[in-house]
This record gives C-alpha cells, sequence and structure tokens, in this order.
C-alpha cells in the first residue's frame, strides 16, 4: 500500500503535533551520549519521521530512508535535510524483506503509520529479526480504533465500525490488525525482553481544520462502502451532514493513535 504524497503533507503537521512528548523524551535520552546514531526510518514517505525526530537526537545522525515508492523516496531524497543529518535513500519491499532494510550498522529503527497496516505474522518477523539485532524501536502514529467526531450523528460509530473492520483488509502485507497494531507490537516486544515507553498521540481537529477532515470523512466513506454494514443511502447521508459541519465550521475530530518506544532491556 502506498500514500499520495499530497495526502503525506497535508497530515505532517497534525502528525508532528500529536507525537507524544514523552516517548520522543524516552528516544532522545536513550540517544543523548551517542554521537552518530545510524536510524532507519521503515515506510518513510517522505521523510515526515526525519523531520519530526532529528531535532531531538544528536548534531551528527546518519539516516536510512526506506520505502517501495520510488516517488516517495525521491521527494524524501530531494528534501533538505536537518543541520547534522546525513541521508541516504533505499528501495526496499518491506513486505517481503524487512531484514535487508534492518541489516547493516543500525542503532534505531522507526516507523510511523505503519504498523496498523500489517499483518501479525509481519509484525512478529519484524519484532523477532528486531530482538535478534537489538534494535530499539521507535513507532509512532498507530491507529488505535478511537474516534469521536462533534456534533455526534446517529451513523457515526455505524460508519466508525465500518472503518475499523476494514482497517484489518489487506494493505500488503496480509490481513491488517488494524486497530490491534500498537498493542500486539508493545506485547510482542515486551515478550522478547523489552522495555516499553507508551503514550497516545491523537489527531486532534478543530473546526478551523476543514481540509483534513474533509479528506478524512472522504476516507472513511469509502471504507464504509467498501465494508458493506452501511447503506449507501445511509452513508452518502451522513458524509453530507458532516460536510455541512465542516463547511460551517463546527466540525470538531479526534482520531485514537499510539506512539511506543521499545528498547532491549540488556544493554547491546
Amino acid at each position: 500500500m502506498t500514500f499520495k504524497a499530497e495526502w503525506l503533507a497535508l497530515r505532517e503537521p497534525y502528525d508532528a503535533r500529536a507525537r507524544n512528548r514523552d516517548v520522543l523524551a524516552a528516544v532522545a535520552s536513550s540517544f543523548d551520549r551517542q554521537p552518530a546514531p545510524m536510524i532507519v526510518d521503515l515506510g518513510c514517505g517522505t521523510g515526515a519521521t526525519l523531520r519530526a525526530l532529528a531535532p531531538h537526537l544528536g548534531r551528527r545522525q546518519s539516516w536510512r530512508l526506506i520505502d517501495n515508492d520510488l516517488g516517495l523516496l525521491a521527494r524524501a531524497g530531494a528534501s533538505d535535510p536537518p543541520a547534522g543529518a546525513s541521508v541516504a535513500t533505499m528501495a526496499v519491499d518491506l513486505s517481503r524483506d524487512v531484514e535487508a532494510a534492518l541489516d547493516g550498522a543500525v542503532d534505531l529503527v522507526t516507523a510511523s503509520a505503519l504498523l496498523d497496516l500489517v499483518s501479525a505474522e509481519w509484525l512478529e518477523r519484524f519484532v523477532i529479526e528486531s530482538a535478534a539485532r537489538r534494535l530499539p524501536v521507535y513507532a509512532a502514529l498507530t491507529y488505535d480504533g478511537g474516534a469521536t467526531l462533534e456534533p455526534a450523528d446517529p451513523f457515526d460509530q455505524a460508519v466508525i465500525a465500518a472503518v475499523n473492520r476494514h482497517q484489518r483488509s489487506d494493505k500488503g502485507f496480509g490481513p491488517a490488525l488494524g486497530p490491534a497494531a500498537a498493542g500486539e507490537a508493545i506485547a510482542w516486544f515486551e515478550r522478547v525482553r523489552y522495555s516499553v515507553v507508551r503514550g497516545a498521540s491523537d489527531w486532534i481537529f478543530a473546526p478551523r481544520d476543514q481540509q483534513i477532515q474533509e479528506e478524512i470523512l472522504a476516507g472513511w466513506a469509502g471504507a464504509a462502502r467498501e465494508d458493506g454494514a452501511v447503506s449507501l443511502a445511509d452513508l452518502l447521508a451522513w458524509l453530507t451532514r458532516r460536510r455541512e459541519l465542516v463547511t460551517a465550521g463546527v466540525a470538531r475530530m479526534r482520531v485514537g493513535h499510539v506512539d511506543f518506544f521499545a528498547r532491549p532491556i540488556a544493554t547491546r
């Protein structure tokens, strides 16, 4: 599964604002005495994780940005890196060859808005490969299935339930974990003797955030239509009402996400 660069650009400032500060602080503290860490970013898109995390690390950093979308990789590689950061890009199909992304000299693995797209089998494989290399993992913005829309509509919960079922469909890694992903990942890392710091990283949209609310509502309507549990007539009526609230400047939205930092208990 890949995403349009325009969508990634639209969501990036909201992602940056949502990232959990306690989790970021735990990552920064873990590397405060490491002069030049090497970070591998899985599913990098246009490089948003690099831009969000780099200011919390040391003056010198090396990044390997991983994606299977060559267009997004080109954008990530062409953007100006933060001061002190060197950046390389690498095309990898993570669904088949995550081991290649983790090989070599690596100090930290990052992934944003990725784990809810992967299967239980892929997640287990990723945790085992990370643990075998004793790699710390910072995973951010994993969707957790929670959503609140204001003012409320009678069909909100039916649509959100349909979206959450759709989240479990195959996104290119096998049947996706969807809203269960963060909990499953944390449990797996704890099982292989990692300590985990976790925290909420919810998107919070105010009435002025009209464009991203419109995009999310359209995406949810498409997912609910594919799910089929809500009739097309009810779905279209719901979408019309919600769009009217957005246009009127009275709509608010909270979409639940989880961040965590998993670190081997034993030192590398």
